[in-house]
């Protein structure tokens, strides 16, 4: 027997996954969204249509056409093999990411990650109604998970990440990665670490402000030049008194580059300075240098600071080396 569909496209229906809607499109091309719809509603029917035929009917260019089946093949939407084209079941697809087999586990071990799983699972589901409005994406569940067990963070962190990139409107699996990896190179598990790097965070962004504002930049700095001023505040300790110090040596080269800065302060560092006064006192002992040779003939012996050079040739030289860098 044959039966005939005999509905009109009037009273008919095509249902859409809500894996795809919550998951795919998003990030996907408006035109890939049409032609996926299109493929849904010709697959209900058994219809056999052809990219020109398909352009004509969705305006849209046959390059268009051919890219938009490339993508959905790329990201498991659909397959092809010939010329016959298969839409995926992206139900069962999720389901084989989310099913895991999990290895056996001693009694302690089993209760251990039972209350582990208890705290996670809490800090998942204030997640899911905090951030996705309690229709959390399947697939975010597994990342979740993996996050947690790379970046090793407490449960509180975890949540701490999200309404992070919440606030700063980023709510994206490459951004939440992103700063999660930022996180993790700084040694952050639990949340008295995470409560420290806010604190050196804090400082180092009021330090940045202060030198972009002391250079007259209008720009924003560039990441280089962010790493710099990281480095100045993070691993030399020092404090924009010090930075101020090197960045008025500036004034009477208007070439002078982030390099040439950079290059003072870590001279600075080199030498094991701490302090302003140190600093200061560094400076001052190599600018009483030339005299001494003048007035004695002779090189004064060393102080409390390496002798390198004895007058401001030095920083010329410094000045002079990032100048060639730059236009190297």
């Amino acid at each position: 027997m044959y039966f005939e569909h005999y509905k009109s496209i009037l009273y008919s229906d095509t249902l859409v996954p809500d894996i795809f809607i919550a998951e795919y499109m998003p990030s996907m091309d408006g035109d890939y969204v049409k032609i996926y719809l299109y493929c849904l509603i010709m697959n209900k029917y058994g219809k056999a249509v052809s990219e020109v035929e398909m352009a004509k009917k969705l305006c849209i260019d046959i390059d268009r056409v051919k890219e938009g089946l490339l993508y959905l093949e790329s990201v498991g939407v659909i397959s092809r093999k010939d010329d016959k084209t298969t839409l995926c079941d992206l139900k069962e697809k999720e389901i084989n990411k989310i099913y895991r087999m999990k290895s056996t586990s001693s009694p302690e071990e089993a209760e251990f990650n039972a209350e582990r799983n208890k705290r996670r699972n809490s800090v998942v589901a204030a997640i899911n109604n905090k951030f996705f409005q309690g229709v959390m994406p399947p697939s975010w569940y597994t990342d979740i998970d993996a996050w947690f067990d790379k970046y090793r963070f407490e449960e509180d962190v975890m949540l701490t990440l999200f309404e992070h990139c919440y606030t700063h409107k980023a709510l994206t699996k490459a951004y939440i990665t992103k700063v999660a990896e930022n996180w993790h190179s700084k040694n952050i598990t639990n949340s008295f670490d995470l409560d420290n790097y806010y604190i050196e965070y804090q400082k180092f962004k009021d330090i940045k402000g202060k030198v972009a504002k002391k250079l007259r930049r209008k720009a924003p700095l560039t990441e280089y030049e962010e790493e710099c001023i990281e480095r100045w505040v993070t691993e030399y300790r020092y404090g924009f008194d010090i930075i101020e110090i090197a960045l008025k040596k500036t004034i009477a080269k208007p070439e002078a580059t982030f390099k040439y800065i950079d290059a003072i302060i870590t001279d600075w560092f080199g030498n094991g300075l701490k302090s302003k006064e140190e600093v200061e006192a560094y400076d001052a002992s190599r600018k009483q240098a030339p005299k001494q040779v003048k007035e004695t003939g002779a090189a004064p012996q060393k102080g409390n600071f390496e002798q390198r050079k004895y007058d401001d040739a030095y920083y010329d030289s410094l000045f002079d080396n990032a100048i060639k860098t730059k236009s190297s």
